[in-house]
């Protein structure tokens, strides 16, 4: 029977895997970094081959040489991109008891996304006791415009930062009710500013109902958003302004439990 390990192998590419092995050897290594000849011994590679590889991951921000050596050690886009892990396992950490409320208050799935320069990315999910299981992947990014979450983002970023990102990222159309221009979207985005939690009426999925609300950091940077997602069957109209005000509330808690504080709009 074929090693499933094996099997894996084939789909490797050598110079990703080189470079992934090397990474972790410098992290090893301490401050003192690694030498190319060191490198090249380590990997089991030639000079020029190590040179080449700590040469490449330096332009990427992933290495930096440092003199006598030149000696390699971590850069500062992979220290950075350690940051980035470590606050999104603090904010998940954080507001996972928050999550599991929300979700027995309401009866419904209740999702956390972390901020990623303006789009949703979800954390953690808790589904609604017998509730209608959602397809919802954690840690993959999802579209700001047609998200209860990602308009409750969109929402704490200036006008022209909204125009900026729409410009990027597009506004791909889902259903019949899914926002396709940036002057309702920006209208839709008052209102949330307003009421302070943001709605998704049908409009990723048929169907489908969520509220989103924004949290914020320490500085006062919106750091993310908590929502919850039914069926639209299951939310009359009369519905939305109590589940919206408790999804706020709850968010709110995050904030607080990150030392944060809501922005205070000029």
């Amino acid at each position: 029977m074929p090693n499933t390990h094996d099997q894996d192998k084939r789909y490797e590419v050598q110079s990703v895997a080189r470079a992934a092995h090397l990474l972790d050897l410098v992290g090893g290594a301490g401050a003192g970094g690694l030498g190319v000849t060191e490198i090249a011994g380590q990997l089991k590679v030639a000079k020029s081959t190590a040179l080449s590889l700590a040469r490449t991951l330096g332009a990427a921000g992933l290495l930096r040489a440092v003199d006598p050596g030149p000696r390699y050690v971590l850069g500062l886009n992979l220290l950075r991109l350690g940051d980035l892990v470590a606050q999104q396992t603090s904010i998940a950490e954080l507001g996972l008891p928050t999550l599991r409320d929300l979700s027995s208050v309401t009866g419904m799935t209740a999702r956390l996304a972390m901020n990623e320069d303006g789009y949703p990315v979800f954390l953690e999910r808790i589904d609604g006791e017998g509730s209608i299981r959602f397809h919802a992947p954690l840690g993959q990014r999802e579209e700001p415009h047609a998200t209860a979450a990602g308009k409750a983002i969109l929402a704490q970023m200036s006008e022209a930062d909204v125009r900026s990102l729409i410009a990027d990222a597009g506004m791909a159309v889902h259903t019949s009710k899914t926002l396709t221009s940036e002057a309702a979207l920006l209208d839709d985005l008052e209102r949330v500013r307003r009421e302070g939690f943001a709605t998704d009426d049908e409009e990723e999925a048929e169907g489908v109902f969520c509220v989103g609300a924004p949290f914020f950091d320490h500085q006062g940077r919106c750091a993310g958003a908590l929502s919850i997602t039914g069926l639209k069957v299951d939310v009359p109209l009369r519905e939305v302004q109590r589940l919206g005000l408790i999804v706020r509330a709850h968010a709110d808690r995050v904030t607080a439990l990150l030392g944060g504080a809501r922005q205070r709009k000029a």
